[in-house]
């Protein structure tokens, strides 16, 4: 089955693209497409192979959404995703920052959908408008215009 694969362009440098993303999570990321769904989460990315991917509750509370494969800033971060399921059922998440002058292209391919068997394409179509959901707030971020 088909990766989805996205690719726009954020104005700012690559390191402020990846920063955005992976270490300021929490100031982008709606709190309708978390586990909890609970305003004032946190997410947080362990900075690392191997580091957790987690939404931290006010209360305290931990879920999982995934786990770190691949840190390499300023220029990638792919990792197992699998926030409302399962770490066997992850799909991978593959996000490229290239530097094109004073702006970054950022590039997302999301795949393995085809291990999830008959689930697949529901669970790929969701993804994909979940992404189209989720982006405009990062590309705010980006720009410093993300307001509550």
């Amino acid at each position: 089955m088909e990766p989805i694969e996205l690719r726009f362009t954020v104005a700012c440098s690559r390191e402020h693209a990846f920063e955005v993303w992976a270490t300021r999570t929490s100031q982008w990321w709606p709190h309708s497409h978390s586990v909890s769904g609970e305003p004032g989460l946190t997410v947080t990315f362990e900075p690392r192979p191997g580091g957790r991917i987690y939404e931290r509750t006010p209360g305290g509370v931990e879920h999982d959404w995934g786990e770190v494969l691949a840190w390499e800033p300023p220029r990638r971060l792919a990792y197992l995703w699998h926030i409302y399921g399962d770490r066997e059922d992850g799909t991978e998440v593959d996000v490229g920052f290239a530097a094109r002058g004073d702006a970054t292209t950022v590039t997302i391919v999301h795949r393995g959908w085809e291990q999830l068997g008959a689930r697949a394409h529901d669970l790929r179509r969701r993804n994909r408008q979940s992404w189209d959901g989720l982006l405009p707030h990062y590309l705010r971020a980006c720009a410093g215009t993300l307001s509550d």
